[in-house]
């Protein structure tokens, strides 16, 4: 299948499932200042639906500090780029990394669009200029599942893994993929030196 294809029947259905249930998740839940542990039981104690603000990347990490809006834009920005310049040198030329690559650009878009627009929604900041509200874009984290021996881990979690996102599954997902697919391609180069 090739990349136009993939981007059609892959990445803008996973794209508008993503918005869907984010926009869906600021219907439904106060921002989180507002109504601090509010959630939606799907099953009880393992698995339910909130509402984060990530303004940082996986984890949190930079979450709240003055520079992760600027540089969490600028990184999606140049993962495009790179990922432009591999698929031209024909990097990613197995079809698990054309998959891998449908999904990450999924991801990316899907969270992209998150900090470029959701910081311009906050009744909060309706009177903040152009910048502020631009520099209070963040990501919509809603999916939170507790892990068996995670609090074992990271004990502060009690067990829940970091509140994550339909964007954020397909980026996991996708390196996955790129690292099996690459390691597909290795054992294929070594059959072929032989």
């Amino acid at each position: 299948m090739t990349l136009p294809k993939l981007l059609l029947f892959l990445s803008l259905p996973l794209y508008v499932l993503d918005q869907v249930t984010k926009f869906w998740t600021i219907a439904r839940f106060d921002p989180p200042w507002h109504a601090p542990g509010d959630h939606i039981a799907v099953i009880e104690g393992w698995f339910h639906f909130v509402r984060v603000h990530n303004q940082g990347v996986a984890f949190g990490f930079g979450n709240g500090t003055a520079w992760a809006p600027v540089v969490f834009l600028i990184v999606p920005l140049v993962a495009l780029v790179l990922i432009r310049v591999f698929w031209v040198k024909g990097v990613f030329n197995h079809p698990l990394s054309m998959l891998a690559v449908a999904l990450l650009l999924c991801g990316i878009f899907g969270n992209l669009t998150d900090r470029l627009v959701q910081g311009f929604l906050l009744e909060d900041f309706k009177g903040a200029s152009f910048w502020a509200r631009l520099s209070e874009g963040y990501v919509v984290d809603f999916v939170l599942v507790k892990l068996p021996l995670y609090d074992k881990i990271v004990p502060s979690s009690h067990g829940w893994w970091p509140a994550f996102n339909v964007a954020d599954s397909c980026i996991c997902i996708a390196a996955v993929m790129l690292f099996i697919g690459g390691l597909y391609e290795e054992a294929a180069k070594g059959k072929t030196q032989q």
